[in-house]
């Protein structure tokens, strides 16, 4: 693993939680939007991740000699997809005097649960904070290591 991989890692998790964080933003600021202009009420949307994988010639290498654990460097994380949430039901109120109001007086709000938004928010900002303390630990441990030849 070279020097600057460990930042790297670190690196693609933070921005991989800051789009999270943007996500989960938009999601909590149309949570009542009944019209967008697609058409429609606003559904929730959710962040996916994959593992980033190094396809550099060494790894490829030891993996095909059989090498054991070689080719299981993580290099990162990356968002893989941004998808729309069509498995939660969308919230039913009854509003006749509502715009958007059915012919039977119900209007349809967005699948958005404001509890669980702000809970995922927070996992999200746990999860940029542990990838900021990993980024100073390696940081310091650079430091010291050019520190050594003083």
């Amino acid at each position: 693993m070279g020097l600057f991989t460990s930042f790297d890692i670190s690196a693609s998790g933070m921005t991989a939680q800051r789009l999270r964080t943007d996500i989960i933003s938009e999601n909590i600021a149309n949570v009542n939007t009944t019209r967008t202009p697609e058409g429609g009420t606003y559904r929730r949307k959710t962040v996916y991740f994959t593992e980033k994988r190094s396809h550099d010639f060494n790894n490829i290498l030891l993996y095909t000699m059989g090498v054991r654990g070689a080719g299981l460097t993580g290099t990162g994380v990356r968002v893989s997809n941004v998808i729309e949430d069509y498995e939660t039901d969308m919230n039913m109120v009854y509003d006749p005097a509502h715009p958007d109001a059915d012919e039977n007086g119900y209007v349809t709000y967005p699948n958005v649960n404001i509890v669980t938004e702000m809970t995922n928010l927070i996992d999200a900002s746990r999860s940029y904070e542990a990838n900021v303390t990993a980024f100073n630990a390696a940081k310091a441990m650079a430091s010291k290591g050019l520190e050594i030849g003083k």
